[in-house]
């Protein structure tokens, strides 16, 4: 059985999960703490948990999901594994928040990517395989996450509970997002929950249904 524990960090309210199961084995889906306190929340439940990081996935560049990779990649040696298309994005994370003009400072180094994340992948630990999709839309190289043993779904800025990520920023794009939509995330099942970047999470049942991006 697989254990999501959900951190909600930084300005922007941005949702780090970090994934186990009954071999200790873990997963850390995009760690956006910016605050110390936020890194060593983090750090301390992986810690007392007695958990072995195995991977460092990034469901796209933007910083606001990236911000504590260096904590990661300095405590637990994991390096970001991210889409190719969005490896120019991650590695100035210092740049993406001045040209957001939110007020953010950030002056930590990016560690280097260790692995590109390819369109139908298998990213495996313990017992369980998240399968990677490739959605483009809120950036190029977005990505969702997808365990089909547990019908479960981490769909980064893509979808939200009865929304969909803006398309507005660099390398956004509407008609990709949509076919992201119609052509990925619908075709998988109903019964599916989706923990997406921000907010809460949802049935992919509720979405299809009443989220207004999908009609």
């Amino acid at each position: 059985m697989m254990i999501i524990k959900t951190f909600e960090v930084n300005p922007l309210q941005e949702n780090c999960y970090v994934v186990s199961d009954e071999t200790q084995d873990c997963v850390i889906i995009d760690c956006g703490a910016y605050y110390d306190a936020e890194r060593q929340a983090i750090v301390n439940y992986i810690r007392d948990n007695q958990l072995n990081p195995t991977h460092l996935l990034c469901t796209h560049g933007h910083f606001d999901h990236n911000f504590g990779n260096d904590t990661i990649y300095h405590t637990f040696g994991l390096k970001p594994e991210i889409h190719a298309d969005d490896t120019s994005m991650i590695s100035d994370l210092t740049k993406q928040c001045e040209q957001m003009g939110l007020g953010l400072s950030f002056d930590k180094p990016s560690p280097p990517v260790g692995h590109h994340l390819e369109d139908g992948e298998d990213i495996v630990f313990g017992t369980h395989i998240l399968k990677v999709i490739h959605t483009p839309g809120h950036s190029k190289g977005g990505v969702v996450l997808y365990c089909e043993a547990e019908k479960t779904l981490f769909t980064g800025d893509t979808l939200f509970r009865m929304s969909v990520g803006r398309t507005d920023l660099p390398g956004g794009s509407w008609g990709e997002l949509m076919d992201s939509l119609e052509e990925k995330i619908a075709t998988l099942p109903k019964d599916t929950t989706a923990y997406p970047g921000h907010g809460p999470k949802t049935l992919l049942s509720e979405e299809f249904s009443m989220n207004p991006y999908f009609h």
